[in-house]
């Protein structure tokens, strides 16, 4: 045990040998052998061994424990399962098995035999623990119910009698116990019962969580549109705490809900269960200006009172009414509020939330206005003014960000926002000064400076000023060196680079980022969505394998949670991982990523080291299973991953978001159908029956193009929706989702391509199920068919011409559609490749039988069908054709070989020397990742071009 504790399974296979020579029966000994030989990649052999021992039923706490980690790790949780179902029979009394076999099906997900599991257990031992473990699993039965009406009817009343059993005998222990009680009345909508429970004797238990109590009774209060005890509660708890922002949300939700139902309090009796009701607009004026005047005497200033009395204005304004109560100017209340908070970094967004109520006629006055309070020192008469501390510096920053949420900078012309960026700079560097004992890990204080720069910088690009965006990236990456662990700085320095069609420096960007956990769902969409379309198909390999190891580890480390759920009463928590684990198989990122991963394989490996046949195999895929849980695809992308001070018509929307996915979907169905389309070629596999014999029908092969042609129907219809798509012309913000690549696989004739090389498949089977007879006419067919496709691959090869980088007015312009269109041209010629040895399969056995034809017949005269030429020339043509890409793609590497960057000199003299050194940086890390992308292309190319060299018939 301690060598495979120690890594060393070779010595623990040994040393189990030796101990199995004396002692033939050990099982503990035969299980730790089988784990090293799991380890050392012999998966069957292990397997076999653990079934011999298993086949003992065991009932050793070593052979058990050792198995359980042998299961675990061949990822088969079900076979611990029998296991323990075994054990417990010979050993009906023993705690820890029945324990152990609880955990077994929790593993498992299998509830019903959970719910048995924990009554047996409380049974041998009567601990409340295992009694609610029962009633934990009565609860996961209705969740995972189909339907509805069962678990409403069935489930959860079973579950709330065996709770109230334990309440009528006072035997309820633990808040855990409570928490249960209180989500089965929840789930039942039973929420009076629900309350009772919470304000009851039960409800004393309820102290692990601040303010639990008190929560959970204002959520049924909402249920139950109980108002007056909503208004209640909310004001008691403000009076405790005057800070809590949710709590004045709810106070001014249920204020308006009760002026709107006309509510009066009660002559005699109390207003509510919770005492005092406010239900007027008057008292919740003065309340808000208590609660400003009880601040000022507070120890510490508290954001809260002020925050709500200009969310107050805000409803009053929306309800039309605001005037007749004086509660100030917002503009003024907003410039209050700066002075007293605008030193603290949430003062912006604080603020951002009610800009709303400033009217544009004011916004510059606005801006002015904060500006003056600010402490700033100018060294002489026109130099720019600066703050002479981390405080004025904080309140400055406020005031951009607000000038550009605002709209201002927006407004400016070139002129004045290259005058604009010169001073932030400027700003940016000065405030370097204060975070000079700033550790590596802490962000410099004046970074915004630097963002907001570039933000106005993006903008001047997307105007069509081409020398801004390699400033963008200058001053990025000088951002970066004195602030490494800026996210925002490699996040945007990532965008920016792949927009201009460099993936080289993302890698190193990316891995930085240090991205954890459910990140890799969140935003990896910013790695994969462009490694492979760059042409990087080693990064894309490696990009893909980190976001599928984490959604494939997702599935077991889950298990674990619910289990540790279960063992700590963390009972609330148990519905949450469940949940959390759909989400995750049902990302649309993890579908994208798998999919993409499988077309990457195909078009690297398939027909190069090994057959098609056997990749598509090794990758268990069929082209009638779709694992894609279209109906539920949930898109988990954090699109806001990137800050943005843009005003609300340039930001990105809820409709942004909308059509993002409908885009990213209708992308997964096109590249779905041609990975199953791909996948079902080596299915038509040849089998030489005669003409029109009955068994065509029972051996399967008929059927099988019978998939291949309903999901070429299907991929027409993905097609027709993508076009109607993208008619819309779509534009997202910049720094919004980035868009698929469905456009370049429409505009650069892939598209076309890919479809009629799938119908070629469907003529050839024709073909071969025809025979060569009296098939002339499908015949021409198909060498029509080769002649068009020849035309569309040179087109598509003409749309890859061009420079990559070209230097026009002493400024760099790349060109990425020209990189992706060439990434779709070496996709698709795989694709016209692997269906031509299809093709080649087909062919090779009529040309022998016609040879043999001729020897019996000896004539030499026997007229060879035209389809023979055709493929040849077709693939001789491939072959011409796939030998000019690669000369072209020498060419654009001594191009880019050859390309002298340094001699660039950004017309507009804003460069600093130190800025030059960073372009120069910039400059050369966009050279050598086209310079990577086009090696990589080309050498793949290559190993396609001797694969076509294979197929002279």
């Amino acid at each position: 045990a301690d060598y495979l504790d120690n890594g060393n399974n070779k010595m623990a296979i040994q040393q189990a040998d030796k101990l199995l020579k004396k002692h033939k029966d050990l099982h503990c000994a035969k299980v730790l052998k089988a784990i090293g030989l799991q380890r050392t990649g012999k998966q069957d052999e292990a397997y076999a061994l653990a079934q011999e021992v298993a086949a003992l039923e065991p009932t050793d706490d070593n052979s058990l424990q050792a198995l359980t980690i042998l299961y675990r790790e061949m990822h088969r949780p079900e076979l611990v399962t029998k296991l323990y179902e075994a054990a417990v029979k010979k050993v009906p009394n023993s705690e820890e098995y029945h324990s152990h076999l609880f955990m077994a099906y929790a593993r498992v997900g299998e509830y019903k035999k959970m719910q048995q599991a924990g009554m047996a257990l409380y049974k041998i031992v009567p601990k409340n623990p295992y009694y609610f473990w029962s009633v934990m699993s009565l609860i996961m039965q209705s969740i995972s119910a189909q339907d509805e009406n069962l678990s409403k009817t069935m489930f959860l009343p079973l579950a709330e009698r065996m709770v109230e059993k334990m309440v009528k005998e006072d035997k309820i222990e633990a808040e855990a116990e409570v928490e249960l009680y209180y989500m089965i009345l929840e789930r039942l909508e039973k929420y009076k019962e629900a309350l009772d429970v919470v304000r009851g004797k039960l409800g004393e238990k309820l102290t692990s969580e601040l303010q639990s109590r008190e929560n959970k009774c204002m959520a049924m209060y909402k249920k139950l549109h109980r108002w007056p005890e909503c208004n209640a509660l909310a004001r008691r708890l403000l009076l405790k705490n005057s800070d809590d922002w949710q709590f004045y949300i709810t106070y001014f939700d249920s204020v308006f809900q009760l002026i709107d139902e006309s509510w009066t309090p009660p002559a005699e009796e109390e207003h509510s269960l919770e005492g005092e009701v406010h239900c007027s607009i008057e008292q919740a004026v003065n309340f808000i200006e208590e609660r400003i005047a009880e601040e000022s005497k507070s120890s510490r200033p508290l954001r809260g009172p002020y925050l709500a009395k200009l969310e107050l204005i805000r409803r009053l304004r929306h309800r039309g009414c605001n005037d007749e109560y004086k509660l100030g100017d917002p503009e003024e209340l907003m410039f209050q509020y700066f002075k007293k908070f605008g030193d603290k970094p949430c003062c912006f967004t604080d603020l951002k939330v009610f800009v709303d109520l400033l009217p544009p006629s004011q916004y510059t006055k606005f801006i002015r206005q904060l500006l003056d309070v600010i402490p700033l020192a100018a060294a002489a008469e026109n130099e720019v003014a600066l703050p002479g501390d981390i405080k004025a510096l904080q309140q400055h920053l406020c005031v951009v960000q607000l000038s550009r949420l605002l709209g201002i900078y927006h407004a400016m012309e070139k002129k004045q926002k290259l005058a604009v960026v010169r001073e932030l700079m400027l700003r940016y560097r000065h405030g370097l000064e204060f975070g000079k004992s700033c550790l590596k890990t802490e962000l410099q204080f004046s970074d915004y400076y630097c963002l907001l720069a570039v933000h106005l910088l993006l903008d001047l690009w997307l105007e069509g000023e081409e020398a801004a965006v390699w400033q963008c990236l200058t001053l990025l990456e000088e951002g970066l060196s004195h602030s490494p662990s800026n996210a925002q700085f490699k996040l945007l320095l990532i965008r920016i680079y792949c927009r201009l069609g460099a993936f080289e420096p993302v890698s190193e960007l990316y891995s930085s980022l240090d991205a954890k956990h459910i990140q890799h769902d969140t935003i990896g969409y910013l790695l994969t969505r462009y490694a492979g379309s760059l042409g990087h198909y080693t990064a894309a390999s490696q990009s893909c394998n980190f976001a599928l190891r984490f959604f494939h580890s997702n599935q077991k480390d889950t298990s674990e949670y619910i289990i540790q759920a279960y063992k700590y009463g963390a009972f609330e928590k148990i519905p949450e991982f469940i949940a959390f684990r759909n989400r995750l198989n049902s990302s649309l990122h993890f579908a994208q990523v798998r999919t993409e991963r499988m077309l990457l394989d195909l078009l690297l490996e398939a027909n190069i080291s090994t057959s098609l046949e056997e990749s598509i195999k090794s990758m268990s895929l069929s082209p009638e299973e779709d694992d894609i849980p279209w109906k539920d695809l949930r898109d988990n992308r954090d699109l806001t991953v990137l800050f943005s001070w843009d005003p609300k018509d340039r930001d990105i929307s809820e409709e942004h978001r909308k059509l993002s996915l409908e885009e990213e979907t209708l992308w997964l169905r096109i590249r779905s159908l041609t990975l199953r389309l791909v996948s079902g070629l080596p299915t038509l596999g040849h089998t030489i029956q005669p003409k029109n014999s009955e068994k065509t029908a029972e051996n399967g092969v008929s059927s099988k193009i019978d998939t291949i042609r309903a999901l070429l129907q299907q991929l027409e219809a993905a097609v027709d929706s993508g076009k109607k798509f993208l008619e819309q012309k779509i534009q997202y913000p910049v720094l919004g989702p980035p868009p698929t690549r469905m456009a370049g696989f429409f505009s650069n004739g892939s598209c076309q391509c890919q479809t009629s090389l799938f119908y070629l498949v469907s003529d050839i089977y024709e073909l071969d199920t025809n025979g060569l007879e009296d098939s002339a006419e499908i015949q021409e067919r198909i060498g029509n068919s080769f002649k068009s496709l020849v035309e569309r691959l040179t087109d598509l090869f003409n749309k890859c011409k061009g420079d990559l980088i070209e230097v026009r007015d002493g400024t760099l312009k790349t060109h990425p559609n020209l990189l992706e269109n060439l990434v779709f041209f070496v996709e698709t010629i795989s694709i016209a490749l692997w269906i031509s040895s299809y093709c080649d399969s087909v062919l090779r056995p009529f040309k022998s039988n016609l040879q043999k034809k001729k020897k019996k017949k000896k004539e030499s005269s026997v007229a060879m069908p035209p389809v023979f030429t055709h493929f040849l020339d077709y693939v001789t043509e491939l072959q011409t054709l796939t030998s000019n890409v690669i000369d072209h793609i020498k060419g654009l590497e001594i191009i880019l070989t050859a390309l002298k960057l340094e001699e660039l000199s950004l017309k507009d003299t804003l460069l600093l020397q130190e800025e030059k050194k960073f372009t120069k940086t910039v400059q050369g890390k966009v050279q050598s990742s086209y310079h990577h992308s086009v090696q990589e292309i080309g050498e793949l190319l290559k190993k396609r071009l001797d694969t076509i060299k294979k197929l002279k018939i």
